[in-house]
Protein backbone atom coordinates (compact mmCIF):
# COMPACT_ATOMS: atom_id res chain seq x y z
CA UNK A 1 0.00 0.00 0.00
CA UNK A 2 1.27 3.71 -0.56
CA UNK A 3 3.07 5.12 2.45
CA UNK A 4 1.23 7.82 3.67
CA UNK A 5 4.55 9.03 5.20
CA UNK A 6 5.43 10.09 1.35
CA UNK A 7 2.49 12.11 0.91
CA UNK A 8 3.56 14.02 4.07
CA UNK A 9 7.22 14.69 2.96
CA UNK A 10 7.97 14.27 -0.32
CA UNK A 11 4.10 15.35 -1.34
CA UNK A 12 5.64 17.23 -5.08
CA UNK A 13 8.18 13.98 -5.63
CA UNK A 14 4.40 12.43 -5.25
CA UNK A 15 2.80 14.83 -7.82
CA UNK A 16 5.26 13.89 -10.32
CA UNK A 17 5.39 10.54 -10.33
CA UNK A 18 2.25 10.23 -10.74
CA UNK A 19 2.37 12.14 -13.62
CA UNK A 20 4.57 10.32 -15.27
CA UNK A 21 2.93 7.27 -14.49
CA UNK A 22 0.06 9.06 -16.65
CA UNK A 23 -1.91 7.91 -13.98
CA UNK A 24 -4.27 10.62 -11.91
CA UNK A 25 -4.19 10.91 -8.27
CA UNK A 26 -6.30 13.38 -6.55
CA UNK A 27 -3.12 13.97 -3.92
CA UNK A 28 -5.38 16.92 -2.36
CA UNK A 29 -8.26 15.13 -0.88
CA UNK A 30 -5.98 12.33 0.24
CA UNK A 31 -3.90 14.52 2.18
CA UNK A 32 -7.27 17.03 3.67
CA UNK A 33 -8.33 13.19 4.76
CA UNK A 34 -5.00 12.66 6.61
CA UNK A 35 -4.82 16.04 8.01
CA UNK A 36 -8.52 15.28 8.93
CA UNK A 37 -7.69 12.23 10.74
CA UNK A 38 -4.53 13.95 12.68
CA UNK A 39 -7.26 16.16 14.30
CA UNK A 40 -9.73 13.57 15.07
CA UNK A 41 -7.43 11.84 16.89
CA UNK A 42 -5.53 14.81 18.73
CA UNK A 43 -9.26 16.09 20.16
CA UNK A 44 -10.15 12.08 20.97
CA UNK A 45 -7.00 12.00 22.75
CA UNK A 46 -7.55 15.58 24.47
CA UNK A 47 -10.97 14.72 25.06
CA UNK A 48 -9.95 11.23 26.68
CA UNK A 49 -7.40 13.23 29.16
CA UNK A 50 -10.52 15.40 30.25
CA UNK A 51 -12.63 12.42 31.01
CA UNK A 52 -9.93 10.42 32.99
CA UNK A 53 -9.20 13.59 35.41
CA UNK A 54 -12.53 14.31 35.62
CA UNK A 55 -13.19 10.96 36.53
CA UNK A 56 -10.41 11.16 39.17
CA UNK A 57 -12.36 14.35 40.70
CA UNK A 58 -15.48 12.44 40.71
CA UNK A 59 -13.69 10.01 42.86
CA UNK A 60 -12.48 12.39 45.25
CA UNK A 61 -15.21 14.70 45.55
CA UNK A 62 -17.18 11.31 46.50
CA UNK A 63 -15.09 10.45 49.26
CA UNK A 64 -15.16 13.73 50.72
CA UNK A 65 -18.97 13.62 50.73
CA UNK A 66 -20.09 15.69 47.65
CA UNK A 67 -22.61 15.80 45.22
CA UNK A 68 -20.74 14.94 42.07
CA UNK A 69 -24.12 14.07 39.88
CA UNK A 70 -23.22 17.18 37.44
CA UNK A 71 -19.29 15.99 36.99
CA UNK A 72 -21.07 12.66 36.31
CA UNK A 73 -23.31 14.16 33.97
CA UNK A 74 -20.46 16.07 31.81
CA UNK A 75 -18.54 12.89 32.13
CA UNK A 76 -21.35 10.73 29.93
CA UNK A 77 -21.06 13.71 27.88
CA UNK A 78 -17.68 13.65 27.24
CA UNK A 79 -17.64 9.96 26.83
CA UNK A 80 -20.81 10.20 24.20
CA UNK A 81 -18.62 12.83 22.10
CA UNK A 82 -15.59 10.42 22.45
CA UNK A 83 -17.81 7.66 20.82
CA UNK A 84 -19.15 9.83 18.15
CA UNK A 85 -15.45 11.11 16.92
CA UNK A 86 -14.57 7.22 17.34
CA UNK A 87 -16.78 6.40 14.54
CA UNK A 88 -15.56 9.57 12.75
CA UNK A 89 -12.53 8.47 12.86
CA UNK A 90 -13.02 5.01 11.85
CA UNK A 91 -14.76 6.27 8.51
CA UNK A 92 -12.13 8.94 7.65
CA UNK A 93 -9.98 5.98 8.10
CA UNK A 94 -11.86 3.59 5.40
CA UNK A 95 -11.86 6.24 3.27
CA UNK A 96 -8.02 6.82 3.32
CA UNK A 97 -7.19 3.48 3.29
CA UNK A 98 -9.25 2.74 0.29
CA UNK A 99 -7.66 6.19 -0.98
CA UNK A 100 -4.14 4.57 -0.72
CA UNK A 101 -4.78 1.39 -2.08
CA UNK A 102 -5.88 3.02 -5.25
CA UNK A 103 -2.22 4.82 -5.66
CA UNK A 104 -0.09 2.79 -7.55
CA UNK A 105 3.68 2.43 -6.70
CA UNK A 106 6.29 4.90 -7.18
CA UNK A 107 8.68 4.27 -9.64
CA UNK A 108 12.45 3.91 -8.89
CA UNK A 109 14.46 7.14 -10.25
CA UNK A 110 16.53 5.11 -12.98
CA UNK A 111 12.67 4.17 -14.93
CA UNK A 112 12.97 5.73 -18.32
CA UNK A 113 9.80 8.35 -18.06
CA UNK A 114 7.25 7.65 -20.85
CA UNK A 115 3.93 7.30 -21.58
CA UNK A 116 3.38 4.06 -23.45
CA UNK A 117 5.62 0.60 -24.23
CA UNK A 118 6.44 3.10 -26.98
CA UNK A 119 9.36 4.60 -24.96
CA UNK A 120 10.10 1.24 -23.32
CA UNK A 121 14.07 0.79 -23.86
CA UNK A 122 15.75 -2.07 -24.90
CA UNK A 123 18.59 -3.25 -22.40
CA UNK A 124 20.02 -6.15 -24.71
CA UNK A 125 19.15 -9.33 -27.08
CA UNK A 126 20.51 -12.45 -27.06
CA UNK A 127 20.87 -14.90 -29.89
CA UNK A 128 20.04 -14.45 -33.90
CA UNK A 129 16.91 -14.76 -35.79
CA UNK A 130 16.84 -18.17 -37.01
CA UNK A 131 16.66 -18.22 -40.74
CA UNK A 132 14.16 -20.81 -42.64
CA UNK A 133 14.95 -22.16 -46.82
CA UNK A 134 10.94 -21.58 -46.81
CA UNK A 135 7.93 -19.46 -45.31
CA UNK A 136 7.74 -20.05 -41.90
CA UNK A 137 4.05 -20.84 -40.80
CA UNK A 138 2.62 -19.68 -37.21
CA UNK A 139 2.56 -22.08 -34.55
CA UNK A 140 -1.73 -22.64 -34.57
CA UNK A 141 -0.91 -23.76 -38.14
CA UNK A 142 1.76 -26.63 -37.36
CA UNK A 143 0.55 -27.74 -33.59
CA UNK A 144 -2.77 -28.16 -35.38
CA UNK A 145 -1.25 -30.42 -38.43
CA UNK A 146 1.04 -31.94 -35.89
CA UNK A 147 -1.85 -33.07 -33.87
CA UNK A 148 -0.74 -31.29 -30.47
CA UNK A 149 -2.96 -28.73 -30.06
CA UNK A 150 -6.53 -28.39 -30.84
CA UNK A 151 -8.30 -25.22 -30.25
CA UNK A 152 -11.26 -25.79 -31.63
CA UNK A 153 -12.44 -28.82 -29.21
CA UNK A 154 -11.10 -26.30 -26.47
CA UNK A 155 -13.73 -23.61 -27.33
CA UNK A 156 -16.25 -26.26 -27.55
CA UNK A 157 -15.75 -27.03 -24.19
CA UNK A 158 -14.49 -23.59 -22.54
CA UNK A 159 -15.05 -21.11 -25.44
CA UNK A 160 -12.25 -19.16 -27.07
CA UNK A 161 -9.11 -18.26 -25.14
CA UNK A 162 -8.56 -22.05 -23.87
CA UNK A 163 -6.03 -24.16 -24.98
CA UNK A 164 -6.21 -27.80 -25.31
CA UNK A 165 -2.58 -29.49 -25.37
CA UNK A 166 -2.38 -33.14 -27.00
CA UNK A 167 0.41 -35.87 -27.38
CA UNK A 168 3.71 -34.92 -27.75
CA UNK A 169 2.08 -31.33 -27.49
CA UNK A 170 1.14 -32.42 -23.32
CA UNK A 171 4.19 -33.65 -22.51
CA UNK A 172 6.02 -30.46 -23.97
CA UNK A 173 4.34 -28.50 -21.57
CA UNK A 174 5.11 -30.93 -18.49
CA UNK A 175 8.67 -31.15 -19.56
CA UNK A 176 9.20 -27.33 -19.85
CA UNK A 177 7.54 -26.79 -16.42
CA UNK A 178 9.95 -29.64 -15.36
CA UNK A 179 12.97 -28.45 -16.91
CA UNK A 180 12.30 -24.93 -15.39
CA UNK A 181 11.19 -26.13 -11.93
CA UNK A 182 14.54 -28.37 -11.67
CA UNK A 183 16.70 -24.98 -12.71
CA UNK A 184 15.69 -22.67 -10.34
CA UNK A 185 16.22 -25.13 -7.75
CA UNK A 186 19.03 -26.91 -8.82
CA UNK A 187 20.89 -24.10 -10.31
CA UNK A 188 19.42 -20.69 -8.80
CA UNK A 189 19.11 -21.55 -5.16
CA UNK A 190 15.16 -21.53 -5.08
CA UNK A 191 12.95 -23.76 -2.43
CA UNK A 192 9.74 -25.04 -4.79
CA UNK A 193 6.50 -24.60 -3.05
CA UNK A 194 3.35 -25.48 -4.34
CA UNK A 195 0.63 -23.51 -3.26
CA UNK A 196 -3.54 -23.35 -3.28
CA UNK A 197 -4.21 -21.77 -6.82
CA UNK A 198 -7.16 -20.00 -5.57
CA UNK A 199 -6.93 -16.79 -3.12
CA UNK A 200 -9.16 -14.78 -0.85
CA UNK A 201 -9.90 -11.24 -1.26
CA UNK A 202 -6.96 -10.35 1.16
CA UNK A 203 -4.40 -12.22 -0.28
CA UNK A 204 -5.18 -10.39 -3.75
CA UNK A 205 -4.82 -7.14 -2.29
CA UNK A 206 -2.04 -7.38 -0.56
CA UNK A 207 0.19 -7.95 -3.79
CA UNK A 208 -1.87 -5.47 -5.35
CA UNK A 209 -4.00 -7.51 -8.47
CA UNK A 210 -6.87 -5.46 -6.08
CA UNK A 211 -8.19 -3.58 -6.41
CA UNK A 212 -7.45 -2.32 -9.97
CA UNK A 213 -7.39 -5.78 -12.07
CA UNK A 214 -10.49 -7.18 -10.27
CA UNK A 215 -12.34 -7.11 -13.76
CA UNK A 216 -9.88 -8.89 -15.62
CA UNK A 217 -10.31 -12.06 -12.43
CA UNK A 218 -12.58 -14.95 -12.40
CA UNK A 219 -13.99 -14.83 -9.28
CA UNK A 220 -16.55 -17.50 -6.87
CA UNK A 221 -18.20 -15.02 -5.11
CA UNK A 222 -19.67 -17.80 -2.88
CA UNK A 223 -16.57 -18.38 -1.45
CA UNK A 224 -14.58 -15.09 -1.94
CA UNK A 225 -11.88 -16.58 -3.77
CA UNK A 226 -10.26 -15.65 -7.18
CA UNK A 227 -8.98 -18.23 -9.41
CA UNK A 228 -5.16 -16.65 -9.34
CA UNK A 229 -3.59 -14.52 -12.31
CA UNK A 230 -0.20 -15.26 -11.17
CA UNK A 231 1.27 -17.34 -8.56
CA UNK A 232 3.06 -14.24 -7.37
CA UNK A 233 -0.23 -13.67 -5.20
CA UNK A 234 0.01 -17.26 -2.99
CA UNK A 235 3.69 -17.43 -3.07
CA UNK A 236 3.93 -13.80 -1.48
CA UNK A 237 1.26 -14.53 0.62
CA UNK A 238 3.05 -17.18 2.11
CA UNK A 239 4.78 -14.56 4.61
CA UNK A 240 1.27 -12.35 4.93
CA UNK A 241 0.93 -10.87 8.12
CA UNK A 242 4.59 -12.51 9.80
CA UNK A 243 7.67 -11.20 10.89
CA UNK A 244 10.22 -13.37 9.19
CA UNK A 245 11.92 -15.58 11.75
CA UNK A 246 13.96 -17.01 8.77
CA UNK A 247 17.58 -15.30 7.28
CA UNK A 248 16.78 -13.10 4.22
CA UNK A 249 17.05 -13.66 1.06
CA UNK A 250 14.32 -15.95 0.44
CA UNK A 251 14.11 -17.10 -2.81
CA UNK A 252 10.62 -19.50 -3.73
CA UNK A 253 9.65 -21.08 -6.69
CA UNK A 254 6.54 -22.53 -7.93
CA UNK A 255 3.98 -23.99 -10.68
CA UNK A 256 1.02 -22.86 -11.41
CA UNK A 257 -2.13 -22.51 -14.04
CA UNK A 258 -2.82 -18.87 -14.34
CA UNK A 259 -6.16 -17.28 -14.99
CA UNK A 260 -7.25 -13.96 -16.54
CA UNK A 261 -10.45 -12.74 -18.19
CA UNK A 262 -8.64 -10.10 -20.21
CA UNK A 263 -7.50 -11.59 -23.31
CA UNK A 264 -7.36 -9.01 -25.59
CA UNK A 265 -9.42 -7.39 -28.47
CA UNK A 266 -10.06 -9.66 -30.94
CA UNK A 267 -7.22 -9.83 -34.23
CA UNK A 268 -4.26 -11.59 -35.15
CA UNK A 269 -2.35 -10.86 -32.07
CA UNK A 270 -4.25 -13.34 -30.26
CA UNK A 271 -4.63 -16.04 -32.61
CA UNK A 272 -3.57 -19.22 -30.94
CA UNK A 273 -1.56 -19.51 -27.98
CA UNK A 274 -0.65 -15.99 -28.32
CA UNK A 275 -2.92 -14.59 -25.46
CA UNK A 276 -5.19 -16.96 -23.57
CA UNK A 277 -7.39 -17.28 -20.36
CA UNK A 278 -5.61 -20.06 -19.04
CA UNK A 279 -1.76 -21.11 -18.91
CA UNK A 280 0.67 -22.32 -16.88
CA UNK A 281 3.53 -20.47 -15.92
CA UNK A 282 7.02 -21.08 -13.17
CA UNK A 283 7.05 -18.17 -10.80
CA UNK A 284 10.54 -16.91 -9.21
CA UNK A 285 9.39 -15.07 -6.03
CA UNK A 286 12.16 -12.53 -3.51
CA UNK A 287 11.73 -11.45 -0.20
CA UNK A 288 15.00 -9.67 0.57
CA UNK A 289 16.60 -6.54 2.49
CA UNK A 290 15.50 -3.11 1.02
CA UNK A 291 19.29 -2.39 0.48
CA UNK A 292 19.76 -5.12 -1.83
CA UNK A 293 16.56 -5.32 -3.74
CA UNK A 294 17.77 -3.88 -7.27
CA UNK A 295 20.67 -6.19 -7.02
CA UNK A 296 18.44 -9.13 -6.41
CA UNK A 297 16.40 -7.49 -9.43
CA UNK A 298 19.46 -8.19 -11.82
CA UNK A 299 19.81 -11.73 -10.13
CA UNK A 300 16.12 -12.73 -10.68
CA UNK A 301 15.89 -11.36 -14.88
CA UNK A 302 19.39 -13.34 -15.53
CA UNK A 303 17.81 -16.44 -14.07
CA UNK A 304 14.66 -16.27 -16.55
CA UNK A 305 17.15 -15.20 -18.93
CA UNK A 306 19.25 -18.56 -18.40
CA UNK A 307 16.18 -20.77 -19.31
CA UNK A 308 15.95 -19.02 -22.63
CA UNK A 309 19.43 -19.11 -23.20
CA UNK A 310 19.60 -22.75 -22.10
CA UNK A 311 16.73 -23.47 -24.83
CA UNK A 312 18.63 -21.63 -27.54
CA UNK A 313 15.63 -18.82 -27.76
CA UNK A 314 16.84 -15.39 -29.21
CA UNK A 315 14.95 -13.10 -26.83
CA UNK A 316 15.32 -9.23 -25.70
CA UNK A 317 15.24 -7.55 -22.77
CA UNK A 318 13.21 -4.07 -22.40
CA UNK A 319 13.15 -1.84 -19.34
CA UNK A 320 9.52 -0.09 -19.16
CA UNK A 321 8.77 2.87 -18.72
CA UNK A 322 6.71 5.06 -16.03
CA UNK A 323 3.96 5.05 -18.38
CA UNK A 324 3.91 1.13 -18.42
CA UNK A 325 4.73 -0.47 -15.49
CA UNK A 326 2.46 -2.84 -13.90
CA UNK A 327 0.58 -1.07 -10.60
CA UNK A 328 2.45 -2.55 -7.66
CA UNK A 329 6.01 -2.47 -9.29
CA UNK A 330 8.90 0.21 -8.78
CA UNK A 331 11.15 -1.22 -11.73
CA UNK A 332 10.25 -3.99 -14.01
CA UNK A 333 11.62 -5.42 -17.10
CA UNK A 334 10.15 -7.55 -19.54
CA UNK A 335 11.53 -10.31 -21.83
CA UNK A 336 10.07 -11.21 -24.95
CA UNK A 337 10.57 -14.05 -27.45
CA UNK A 338 11.34 -13.66 -31.31
CA UNK A 339 8.47 -15.97 -33.24
CA UNK A 340 9.36 -15.76 -36.38
CA UNK A 341 6.28 -17.47 -37.95
CA UNK A 342 4.55 -14.50 -37.05
CA UNK A 343 7.22 -12.20 -37.48
CA UNK A 344 5.90 -10.68 -33.66
CA UNK A 345 8.16 -10.50 -29.88
CA UNK A 346 5.99 -12.18 -28.04
CA UNK A 347 6.17 -11.45 -23.71
CA UNK A 348 7.19 -15.07 -21.82
CA UNK A 349 8.62 -12.84 -18.69
CA UNK A 350 8.43 -9.58 -16.49
CA UNK A 351 11.08 -9.39 -13.51
CA UNK A 352 9.54 -6.51 -11.01
CA UNK A 353 10.93 -5.00 -8.02
CA UNK A 354 8.03 -3.77 -5.54
CA UNK A 355 10.14 -2.49 -2.64
CA UNK A 356 7.91 -2.18 0.21
CA UNK A 357 4.73 -1.73 -2.05
CA UNK A 358 4.02 -5.38 -1.56
CA UNK A 359 4.80 -6.03 2.26
CA UNK A 360 2.75 -2.82 3.29
CA UNK A 361 -0.03 -4.27 1.96
CA UNK A 362 0.21 -7.49 3.26
CA UNK A 363 1.53 -6.79 6.08
CA UNK A 364 5.35 -8.62 5.82
CA UNK A 365 7.79 -7.93 8.06
CA UNK A 366 11.39 -8.83 9.07
CA UNK A 367 13.53 -7.70 11.89
CA UNK A 368 16.35 -5.44 11.20
CA UNK A 369 20.08 -5.49 12.70
CA UNK A 370 18.69 -3.12 15.58
CA UNK A 371 15.75 -6.06 16.07
CA UNK A 372 13.33 -3.50 14.73
CA UNK A 373 10.49 -4.94 12.63
CA UNK A 374 10.35 -3.28 9.58
CA UNK A 375 9.19 -4.32 5.77
CA UNK A 376 10.55 -6.31 3.11
CA UNK A 377 11.07 -5.69 -0.19
CA UNK A 378 9.75 -8.14 -2.23
CA UNK A 379 10.39 -9.10 -6.01
CA UNK A 380 9.33 -11.39 -8.68
CA UNK A 381 9.60 -12.54 -12.27
CA UNK A 382 8.45 -15.14 -14.50
CA UNK A 383 11.11 -18.08 -14.98
CA UNK A 384 9.22 -17.72 -17.08
CA UNK A 385 5.80 -17.93 -18.92
CA UNK A 386 4.40 -20.86 -20.94
CA UNK A 387 2.16 -20.88 -23.49
CA UNK A 388 4.20 -17.93 -25.69
CA UNK A 389 7.47 -20.60 -24.61
CA UNK A 390 5.68 -23.03 -26.68
CA UNK A 391 5.04 -20.70 -29.60
CA UNK A 392 8.54 -19.62 -29.18
CA UNK A 393 10.15 -23.79 -29.36
CA UNK A 394 6.93 -24.44 -31.87
CA UNK A 395 7.89 -21.70 -34.24
CA UNK A 396 11.75 -21.58 -34.17
CA UNK A 397 12.18 -25.47 -34.22
CA UNK A 398 10.13 -25.93 -37.58
CA UNK A 399 10.55 -27.84 -40.29
CA UNK A 400 9.72 -27.85 -43.91
CA UNK A 401 8.09 -30.75 -43.56
CA UNK A 402 6.11 -29.82 -40.57
CA UNK A 403 8.00 -31.23 -37.68
CA UNK A 404 9.31 -29.29 -35.08
CA UNK A 405 13.05 -29.72 -33.71
CA UNK A 406 13.10 -29.54 -29.95
CA UNK A 407 15.91 -27.94 -27.77
CA UNK A 408 18.62 -30.67 -26.91
CA UNK A 409 18.29 -29.45 -22.97
CA UNK A 410 14.13 -31.21 -23.16
CA UNK A 411 15.22 -33.94 -24.91
CA UNK A 412 15.48 -35.86 -21.26
CA UNK A 413 12.29 -34.49 -20.10
CA UNK A 414 10.54 -35.74 -23.02
CA UNK A 415 11.94 -39.30 -22.79
CA UNK A 416 14.81 -38.81 -25.43
CA UNK A 417 12.21 -37.28 -28.05
CA UNK A 418 14.29 -35.04 -30.03
CA UNK A 419 11.52 -33.80 -32.71
CA UNK A 420 7.54 -33.80 -32.86
CA UNK A 421 6.77 -35.47 -36.29
CA UNK A 422 3.29 -36.03 -37.79
CA UNK A 423 1.90 -40.08 -37.02
CA UNK A 424 1.88 -41.99 -39.80
CA UNK A 425 -1.68 -42.41 -41.84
Amino acid sequence: MFDIRLLREREPEVRAAMKARCVEVDVDALMALDGKRRSLISEVEQLKNERNTASRDIGIAKKAGQDASARQQAVRSLGERIKALDEEVRDVDEALHTGLLSIPNMPHASVPVGQDESANREVRSWGEKKSFDFDPKPHWEIGEALGILDFDRAARMSGAGFPLYRGAGARLERALIQFMLDMHVNEHGYEEVSTPFVCHSDATRGTGQLPKMAEDMYYIPADDLYLIPTAEVPVTNIYREEIIDEPLPIYLTAYSPCFRREAGAAGKDNRGLNRVHQFDKVEMVKFVEPKTSYEELEKLLKNAEDVLQRLGLMYRVLELCTGDLSFAAAKCYDIELWAPGQKAWLEVSSCSCFEDFQARRANIRYRNKKGKPVHVHTLNGSGVALARLVVAIIENGQGADGSVSLPEALWPYMDGCKRIERKAE
